[in-house]
């Protein structure tokens, strides 16, 4: 019996949720709109009576002089009203019934709301003309009179005309500068606060569950969503609520994901906004949305602020010469500063902020009372990248050989955001050729392509070119595969990749600190591709300017930055503020020492590659072989010809792979050139 009672219920309750959901696109229609008729029905009023009153003086059909004549000679002439051109005849009673249907078609315009003439005529040029009208008006004694042309009206009509018109482009500037909206309401909201209000955590369905990678990031917040919806824990201690939290990163590390995070957690206001929705044209426009936000943050207290990329407005102030001292930006910036720890109170009410940019935010914006919290959510290592590969693995249909540990060491140096992309890239590489599930062979193509770029088979590429890279990316596989503290082989390509004719695929060693030898050992491993065209072909190429450009960059560091060099000493030239300064914090003399290491360095490491190629020249042939004949080979391939590398892996601190899965070793031969 329950059973039977409820279906009827359910049934009534869907019906009632399609019809809410069929009416719900027509009212958020309409409500778009907001149009309001009263404002055409005034416009088209004015209209018109502006047309009545430029023709108010008009009405009746026009004759002439002669019939004017035989008007007043058959007495049906009542009077005459003119301005000294026009003269409108007023007939009689008697000759208005003679004149019937125009009489009436008149009166029943919108004219004949208004007495008018019932003919007319224009006095033809001439004195006689106006002598024998005076005759004619004496004899019959028809009462003739002058009344000059009242202007009035087709001025007020002008005028009321023209500020109409100014009214309605004024109202549609502002609407367009305030960003749309409801007519009524742009212009006196344009100091409002544009922040997105969510309330009870029903903005976002992410919660911390959703977040990995960044536990030690997610405790903190968590620890601030605790505090808000139970307070009594901490202040029954003495603790105080923290005024604000900084999340500081590189892009794409989980900040704003953190943000909406927190939302959904919060059983509390979460207003949001980005820092440039506090930029106007306007002056003073930033500084009243600052107070228009936290008065509303005040009011629904305790609740959340978060501004994402705060330094649109929280840049340091006075490094900007262009600018003047009443630069709205800076004057935004002090609001915010004041809001968040000035004379009044703020109880209750947290500021989460995130940047990138974290180098350039004035230091008073940074300071304990305000920021009191700065957290870095920094790059994921190779836990954390295994803990936001399952999260997003999670609505992917993968195959069973899929091993996470193997992706999550291939993406060395990926964020969250790019660990994503792999995973959309890989389903659509297995949708784009039509596969029940997602291989490993679609996610080594999709780390290929978002590294080294889009496959490009079909560019040309002469025999003598493809000679050329062949050597050139075997002297790399095989100066990191026998140097100790370079990272280690997992495959070499000569398939063109994006701006790339060939590439050596590494695991790098996820090291905290890094030693002279380390780093010396990568250049060398870097330098094996020029150095092995000296020394097949005498001659080198233009391939090598990546490798060049990160050999340069390594060197100058060593030199400059780390301290790494004998004769510079211990001494470093890194300004890690990142402040500007327009001389260099060294002598001329100092400069040229500089230059003449860092070239020393580089040439050591292009001297140890060439040692290195000239005592394994056979290898490196038959390894450029392999390379011209399959294009792509993997580690196993390398260890066959060179065989194991002549040290412990462990030793070095990472355990490399050992073998790659059968299924990446899939290559797709080039199609032969006619």
């Amino acid at each position: 019996m329950s059973e039977n009672k409820k279906k009827p219920s359910t049934s009534k309750k869907s019906t009632a949720k399609k019809k809410s959901t069929s009416k719900s696109p027509i009212s958020r229609k309409d409500s778009g709109k907001n149009v309001n008729f009263y404002w055409i029905y005034a416009i088209v009023g004015v209209l018109l009576l502006g047309m009545i009153m430029l023709n108010s003086d008009g009405g009746g059909s026009e004759i002439q002089f002669s019939e004017f004549k035989s008007y007043v000679e058959s007495g049906d002439v009542d009077h005459v009203t003119h301005d000294g051109h026009v003269y409108k005849v007023f007939l009689t009673e008697s000759a208005k019934e003679d004149l019937g249907a125009s009489s009436d078609k008149d009166s029943q315009g919108i004219m004949g709301l208004y007495a008018g003439p019932d003919v007319w005529f224009s006095m033809p040029p001439g004195d006689s003309y106006t002598e024998d009208y005076k005759q004619l008006t004496d004899v019959n004694n028809v009462n003739s009179k002058y009344e000059p042309v009242n202007e009035w009206g087709q001025q007020m009509f002008s005028w009321i005309f023209f500020l109409v018109i100014m009214i309605v482009v004024w109202m549609f500037i502002m609407k367009r500068m305030s960003g749309g909206g409801a007519a009524g309401n742009q212009i006196f909201s344009i100091g409002k606060s544009k922040a997105k209000l969510h309330e009870k955590g029903d903005a976002t369905d992410i919660t911390f569950k959703d977040v990995a990678g960044v536990d030690e990031a997610k405790e903190e917040l968590e620890e601030i969503v605790d505090f808000l919806m139970k307070p009594s824990k901490y202040t029954k201690l003495g603790a105080k609520i923290p005024k604000g939290a900084l999340l500081v990163g590189p892009p794409g590390t989980g900040k704003t994901l953190l943000a909406k995070a927190v939302a959904g957690e919060a059983k509390v206001p979460f207003f949001s906004l980005s820092g440039s929705d506090f930029v106007e044209m306007f002056v003073g426009v930033g500084a009243s949305r600052v107070r228009d936000l936290f008065k509303q943050a005040k009011e629904k207290a305790p609740s959340i602020i978060f501004i994402d990329e705060i330094d649109a407005i929280g840049r340091a102030r006075g490094k900007n010469a262009s600018f003047s001292s009443n630069d709205e930006r800076e004057n935004t910036l002090n609001q915010l500063l004041t809001e968040m720890d000035g004379f009044g109170s703020n109880s209750g009410v947290i500021i989460i902020a995130a940047t990138n940019r974290a180098d350039v935010l004035d230091k008073a914006l940074l300071r304990a009372g305000r920021f009191d919290r700065q957290i870095y959510v920094d790059m994921p290592d190779i836990n954390e990248r295994k803990a936001i590969f399952k999260v997003h693995l999670k609505p992917i249909k993968t195959d069973k050989a899929v091993d996470i540990d193997l992706l999550s060491k291939q993406t060395p140096g990926f964020s969250g955001a790019d660990i994503a992309n792999v995973c959309n890239e890989a389903a659509l590489f297995a949708a784009r050729n039509r596969k029940n599930a997602v291989s490993h062979q679609d996610f080594d193509e999709a780390v290929d392509r978002i590294v080294g770029g889009l496959e490009k088979r079909s560019r040309v590429i002469s025999d003598t070119e493809k000679k050329t890279i062949a050597f050139h990316e075997a002297g790399h596989a095989i100066v990191s595969w026998l140097l100790k503290y370079a990272s280690p082989l997992m495959k070499v390509s000569i398939i063109p990749r994006g701006k790339s004719l060939g590439a050596a695929w590494y695991l790098p060693h996820e090291r905290q600190i890094t030693t002279t030898d380390q780093i010396f050992h990568e250049m060398c491993a870097a330098m094996g591709g020029r150095a092995a065209e000296k020394i097949m072909f005498n001659k080198i190429s233009t391939g090598a300017l990546s490798d060049l450009e990160k050999v340069t960059k390594q060197a100058q560091a060593m030199v400059t930055v780390y301290g790494l060099n004998a004769k510079i000493g211990n001494v470093s030239y890194y300004d890690s503020r990142g402040e500007q300064s327009f001389t260099k914090p060294y002598s001329e003399a100092t400069a040229r020492l500089i230059d003449e290491e860092v070239s020393k360095v580089i040439e050591q490491a292009y001297t140890k590659a060439q040692e290195i190629l000239n005592l394994n020249k056979n290898k490196l042939t038959e390894l450029a072989e392999a390379l011209l004949k399959d294009e792509v080979i993997f580690k196993v391939d390398v260890e066959r010809i060179l065989g194991p590398r002549p040290f412990d892996e462990e030793e070095v601190g990472v355990k490399l792979i050992e073998e790659i899965p059968k299924a990446v070793r899939k290559v797709k031969k080039k199609p032969k050139s006619e």
